[in-house]
């Protein structure tokens, strides 16, 4: 799975997804989130060990005509004695946290991924209709002008003359359209990979076949999915970090001790201190009960075992929609085989009856209607076959995603 997109057998294809994982500013968020989860972790371990400050100060003083100095020098330390647990689970949560923005990022890559194969498909898609089109409009011409000089030899009406010109005139119609819709997804492409949306005109300025996925393709079992999916994964760490800080409210309703010292010295001298200056210090364990708070500890712990229940639901949905995603995938992919190879023969049955139709017709042994259904129709099976054939890959990329390649 972790190379899925291979398969489709395109080296600029592949080029891109490299390209984009390394340029797209989603991914590149993602990666800055990770980074702040763990900073955010890193402090949150901090607390678990003791901390100390060390502070100075100088002072210069005239009083009466007599000019002094002093000098203080000083160091405070503290240890909270995590007796119940919170700081300790609070760190969990923070690992969870950590965790979960790392899935995040796998999520980014797999919706990123899945978008630039799609949008590469679609875009080859668009240059194979935009073709087809071309092709069946100068065919069309062709038929119109055979029209007329049967028109002018009396073999065709003048409404055929016009039925032919305009059929070929509505297929050139619908290329701008087409047109349009190629450079929507050349653009989408480009900023996909982290570029300006014109950066990939040039790249993808010669046409291509539309990408098709070697099958069958290996599901998986639904197991698989849980161990894959980064949204199942990620519900997975939210739920464990939603869980620990049960434990941090909890603790925060029982007793905290800390152990805190300092140490002070004065000096008239900068030498003299920690020598003949007067040296202080105070050392002593401290105490903090909550006694009444108005049940705002307690209401605490059930906000946290609320968000808990959340997590935990978000979860199974999670993993409901991961299996639904699967399934789905691969019923429209196995079902688009089935439809592609229908087109398929319709396309090639349709191109013969054309043939046929237009010689006939050049003979003055069919007529015009018989051209122009013919021309019609294998226009249209031609069409869809080509949106068939992207609707496979694209497929293809729907179950790759929906398996948490």
């Amino acid at each position: 799975l972790s190379q899925w997109w291979q398969r489709l057998g395109d080296p600029m294809l592949d080029e891109l997804v490299n390209e984009a994982v390394a340029g797209n500013l989603d991914v590149a968020t993602a990666k800055a989130s990770i980074r702040e989860a763990r900073a955010s972790y890193r402090q949150t371990v901090g607390t678990l060990l003791p901390s100390a400050n060390g502070s100075g100060a100088a002072t210069r003083s005239k009083s009466n005509g007599d000019v002094s100095s002093q000098f203080q020098a000083g160091l405070d330390a503290s240890w909270e004695l995590d007796l119940f647990g919170g700081n300790k689970r609070a760190v969990e949560a923070a690992r969870y946290g950590m965790d979960a923005a790392e899935e995040e990022l796998r999520a980014a890559l797999l919706t990123m991924i899945g978008d630039v194969a799609s949008n590469y498909v679609t875009a080859r898609g668009y240059q194979a209709r935009i073709a087809l089109a071309r092709r069946t409009a100068a065919s069309q011409r062709e038929t119109a002008a055979i029209t007329r000089n049967k028109f002018e030899a009396g073999g065709a009406t003048a409404a055929d003359v016009a039925t032919a010109e305009g059929q070929a005139s509505s297929t050139e119609a619908g290329i701008p359209s087409l047109e349009a819709a190629y450079a929507e997804t050349v653009h989408r492409l480009s900023v996909l990979t982290g570029r300006a949306p014109g950066a990939l005109v040039e790249r993808m300025k010669k046409a291509k076949p539309v990408p098709a996925p070697r099958l069958p393709i290996p599901a998986g079992i639904p197991a698989d999915i849980l161990t894959a999916r980064p949204d199942v994964r990620l519900a997975e760490a939210q739920y464990a970090s939603a869980t620990a800080k049960i434990g941090q409210a909890e603790a925060a309703r029982y007793p905290s001790a800390s152990l805190t010292g300092n140490i002070a010295t004065n000096g008239a001298k900068l030498g003299d201190l920690g020598k003949s200056s007067s040296i202080s210090w105070v050392f002593g364990p401290s105490l903090t009960v909550p006694i009444f708070n108005g049940g705002q500890l307690k209401a605490a712990v059930e906000v946290t075992q609320a968000q808990r229940d959340q997590s935990f639901i978000a979860y199974q949905a999670a993993v409901l929609t991961a299996l639904e995603d699967v399934e789905n995938a691969i019923v429209a992919l196995s079902q688009e085989r089935i439809r592609s190879g229908k087109l398929a023969s319709a396309a090639r049955s349709y191109g013969e009856a054309n043939t046929v139709a237009r010689t006939l017709f050049q003979a003055g042994s069919s007529s015009f209607l018989d051209v122009l259904t013919a021309e019609r129709s294998l226009y249209s099976a031609s069409d869809a076959l080509i949106e068939s054939r992207v609707a496979i890959a694209t497929d293809y990329v729907a179950l790759n995603k929906a398996l948490g390649g």
